[in-house]
């Protein structure tokens, strides 16, 4: 909970205390194992990454509105001292409050009610007090509907034509044109994040809220349609130019905690394959991956060039010590030498990065990562009992799998080898084959085929929603360059006098790349978990996403984003802890001087950044997983150095899936690119999922053909268009029409008969019925 603990992301109601990161001081080489959950933790809690920096001077003013109008209700008392019928009486005062014309007066209200949200913290002595009146007001609030209220002033503003017109005309926006806005989000994301998180010590009605909340959230009572599309319309608007004044960063992590709260996280997600496939009478699934990449070790990051300098000097003056000395290995996932490891030379990184030396991809421990210093080495340590050795799992760490296309193509293999004919798509048919084609074939059959339920309906978002997510993503980029024609994301951090001294514009700086960060991860964990939810509910609704993203260049987005130097995106310091809520309205503020803004804190990494590149990894292995011509995008994109490079971050989750992504365009790289990274070739065999019959180690697959990136795409969009076709269209072609096999309902069908059927009705019926022998007997068999 905000600065207190740090909270497990998309889904999981498991935290961990801060000390476990941060306190400790871990090195960056050794980024905790228990972290790398597919729930990736991030620093501190999103509702402090909901305010800015230069929001600061509003906690007070919401204080000042809130007790302005208490003191005259309360006469003399504290809110905390209220019972609760005395404090559902004062919200009632304010609900009614909201409903005034005057709109400086609703805004007074509403910052009362933010205040409210927010703990009423100057009551408060510990940062735990306040997440404790949090969490109460908050069900409190919900209670007496102040969401709904809130929901139609937000629905106002969002229609509001003449704001829109006014922030259009100006040459710059700052954080007076979006304070209703902003007010009105701040108490909707409290209020959703703080309602969707579930505690121990829950009260039965709370319990009941939540689960009432999350069905009006997924319904659509809000104007005929759920309010997640609603924020969806606010981002397109936005990205649209039409309204450049709306608070992005606030619609985006609402939008996100919205559909998290909804439909589901990835341990939700888990739950759900588990009972469809039960339902579905399939065999269970052979691992939960989430338990698989926890367990997972990181692998060695790559030294530095200065550290490479000191080891060899380290290793002559050891030299000079003692004559034998054993030479230290080197673990490095590049080359290293006197260029910059960094720079975009795709020619170096291609042909001339000869992993002459060891890698510590495999998992070995860094040699860097032991505080050694060269010297005559002590006497042996006497040998530890074997209860005392670390044991790792033998084997791999996934189950292999194997499609029905690859049983298809052994099968129809083996025929034309033995019989000297095909049977088409038929994997049942052994007559005439070898015992150990048949035994083969069993094995491939034991192993998991993947398959695809049908849930219930879910909303798709639209074309146009996705282009503003990737317009976001693309703004929000730190490889991105600053255009006239782009759009201003900065809305809702820039104050409205800018800074004057040095200090303050640290500070500026220091929040402006912070908000780009937190738009960046709001995004990519939104983006994901569509992706991962359309999967799970229809094959189709997943690949059309896919396309709509493929076709709006996302995955050259994707890559332009990692062509930087990650390291330091990982563990950029951009944030000031003293001025995080609820740490700022609790404590006594320090002074800050540029020196100590340019320290930063003692966390040695961002969270939020390693959380926003696992998830662009993810997306991006999502949209290229089994399409032959996106992968070969990959290829064209020359992405694989830039993925090289992002395996310098040891963290066993981003690890992954960087090698997923190289192993998929390795039969495309060409042999010389294979045999100088062998040490990669290794670690992708090592971490990544094997598939039976998968030749992606030796480029000789039958898929490795020359690429129609246009053919493809019309095919699979054919193939979408005919489902849709048949499913939904009225006139549907009879021969595609769905079979009604209820017998109730055939036989109540209306039925048009000719006009001479009434005439030969009788003949028919001597012809058809009496005149035919009915083996009545045969009903009584079993079919």
């Amino acid at each position: 909970m905000f600065g207190v603990w740090w909270w497990v992301y998309l889904g999981t109601n498991r935290f961990l205390p801060r000390k476990s990161a941060v306190s400790v001081g871990l090195s960056f080489r050794s980024i905790p194992s228990s972290l790398q959950t597919c729930q990736t933790h991030v620093s501190g809690c999103d509702c402090t990454e909901l305010y800015s920096y230069t929001e600061e001077p509003e906690f007070a003013l919401n204080r000042d509105y809130f007790e302005e109008d208490f003191r005259s209700h309360a006469r003399g008392r504290r809110w905390i001292e209220l019972t609760v019928e005395e404090q559902r009486a004062y919200v009632m005062r304010l609900l009614d409050a909201l409903e005034v014309t005057d709109r400086d007066k609703r805004l007074k209200v509403a910052r009362a009610i933010l205040y409210l949200a927010q703990g009423v913290f100057d009551e408060c002595d510990t940062e735990v007090d306040v997440l404790h009146w949090s969490r109460h007001n908050i069900f409190l609030l919900y209670d007496m509907g102040i969401f709904t209220a809130l929901l139609e002033l937000l629905s106002m503003e969002i229609d509001n034509s003449q704001a829109c017109s006014s922030a259009v005309r100006k040459p710059a926006i700052s954080l007076a044109d979006s304070t209703e806005l902003r007010v009105l989000l701040s108490i909707m994301y409290l209020m959703v994040e703080t309602i969707r998180v579930q505690t121990e010590d829950d009260r039965p009605e709370w319990i009941a809220a939540r689960e009432t909340f999350k069905n009006e959230l997924a319904s659509p009572l809000y104007n005929g349609e759920p309010f997640a599309l609603l924020l969806f319309t606010m981002v397109t608007k936005f990205c649209s130019m039409n309204a450049p004044h709306f608070p992005m960063k606030k619609v985006l992590l609402l939008l996100w905690k919205t559909i998290l709260f909804t439909l589901g996280g990835f341990e939700e997600l888990q739950e759900m394959k588990v009972r469809h496939r039960e339902r579905l009478n399939l065999p269970p699934l052979p691992e939960d991956s989430i338990k698989v990449v926890r367990a997972m070790r990181a692998a060695s990051p790559p030294a530095s060039a200065m550290e490479l300098i000191e080891q060899q000097q380290q290793q002559k003056r050891g030299r000079r010590s003692r004559r034998v000395l054993p030479l230290v290995k080197q673990d490095s996932l590049d080359t290293y030498n006197e260029r910059d490891p960094f720079k975009n030379d795709d020619a170096r990184d291609e042909e001339e990065d000869p992993e002459d030396t060891d890698s510590g991809i495999e998992g070995e421990v860094d040699p860097l990562d032991r505080d050694v210093i060269i010297q005559p080495p002590p006497p042996p340590p006497p040998l530890r009992p074997p209860t005392e050795r670390v044991n790792f799992p033998k084997g791999l760490p996934w189950a292999p799998k194997v499609r029905e296309k690859d049983i298809e193509h052994f099968l129809e293999t083996s025929r034309n080898k033995f019989i000297g004919f095909t049977l088409g798509n038929d994997t049942e048919t052994l007559v005439g084959l070898p015992r150990p084609i048949h035994e083969s074939v069993k094995t491939l059959k034991q192993v998991s085929v993947g398959i695809t339920p049908v849930i219930i309906p879910l909303f798709l978002c639209s074309f146009l929603h996705q282009i503003a997510l990737l317009k976001l993503l693309l703004a929000a980029a730190p490889t991105s360059k600053a255009k006239t024609d782009s759009i201003n994301i900065l809305a809702d951090v820039l104050p409205e006098e800018m800074p004057i001294t040095v200090l303050q514009s640290m500070k500026l700086g220091i929040d402006v790349n912070r908000h780009k960060e937190i738009i960046v991860k709001a995004i990519s964990a939104l983006l994901l978990l569509l992706l991962k939810h359309f999967k799970l509910n229809h094959i189709y609704q997943f690949e059309i996403v896919s396309q709509h993203l493929v076709f709006a260049n996302c995955i050259p987005l994707i890559l332009k984003f990692f062509n930087q130097n990650i390291m330091s995106y990982i563990s950029a310091k951009n944030s000031i802890c003293v001025l995080d809520f609820p740490h700022c309205v609790v404590h006594e503020m320090p002074e800050l001087t540029a020196e100590s803004l340019e320290a930063g804190d003692s966390s040695q990494f961002c969270w939020r950044n390693l959380f926003s590149c696992i998830n662009l990894l993810r997306i991006l292995n999502k949209l290229t997983k089994w399409k032959h011509s996106r992968t070969m995008m990959l290829v064209v994109f020359k992405s694989a150095p830039i993925l090289k490079r992002a395996l310098k971050v040891k963290q066993a989750m981003m690890q992954l899936y960087v090698l997923k992504l190289l192993k998929i365009q390795t039969k495309y790289l060409g042999r010389q690119w294979r045999k100088s990274n062998m040490k990669t070739m290794s670690a992708i065999y090592q971490k990544v999922r094997h598939r039976l019959n998968d030749d992606w180690a030796y480029g000789n697959d039958i898929d490795a053909r020359p690429w129609d990136f246009q053919a493809e795409e019309c095919a699979l969009r054919e193939s979408i268009e005919k489902f849709n076709s048949r499913r939904y269209e009225r006139n549907r072609n009879g021969d595609f029409a769905p079979v009604d096999n209820c017998l109730q309902s055939v036989l109540g069908q209306r039925v048009e008969l000719p006009e001479d059927f009434h005439y030969s009705y009788e003949m028919w019926l001597e012809r058809e019925v009496f005149s035919q022998p009915i083996q009545w007997e045969g009903l009584l068999q079993n079919p």
